[in-house]
């Protein structure tokens, strides 16, 4: 990936497999995270859907990622992970066709996201499922946090980003 791409450049593919560039969020602040259907920290689909609800109106865009990586937790098709959100959590925040965080065939997003925000010890690797990435209005990513940093825990960075001209 190009040092110069920007995140408005990539391309991802929604749920229902529509190719769509993330120029569409420009202006907003995006929460981007890999997620998982069958995993422990699978009910923060709630926290992540009350920040929906809370910020989505004053710029928030929450972008869920399905990731099969982490002992196969997300093994559904993209329908199934969709009906899932939907049913089991209301989610109403856009989810996107399954990737690869990690490896030879990580999503170019994510490829992005990893060499711009480090993890622990300047890790680029995805640790497990709910890893979550905050991206200001510029398109710069500001933050990452772990699996382990619930949702609601983000309300903060988030309104100063949201705050911000």
């Amino acid at each position: 990936m190009a040092e110069n791409t920007s995140i408005y450049d990539i391309a991802v593919k929604d749920i229902k497999g529509n190719e769509l560039a993330l120029e569409a969020y420009r202006g907003k602040v995006m929460l981007i995270v890999n997620t998982a259907s069958k995993c422990g920290f699978t009910p923060q689909f709630e926290g992540l859907q009350a920040l929906n609800e809370a910020y989505e109106s004053q710029g928030l865009a929450i972008l869920g990622f399905p990731c099969n990586q982490f002992l196969s937790q997300d093994p559904g098709s993209n329908d199934e992970i969709s009906q899932f959100c939907s049913l089991n959590y209301g989610v109403t925040f856009p989810m996107f066709a399954k990737v690869e965080v990690n490896g030879p065939d990580a999503h170019p997003l994510y490829q992005f996201l990893k060499h711009s925000a480090k993890g622990m010890l300047g890790s680029e690797g995805i640790k497990w499922n709910f890893t979550k990435f905050l991206v200001d209005r510029s398109g710069r990513v500001v933050k990452r946090y772990p699996p382990t940093v619930k949702p609601e825990a983000l309300k903060a960075d988030i309104e100063k980003l949201l705050k911000a001209a």
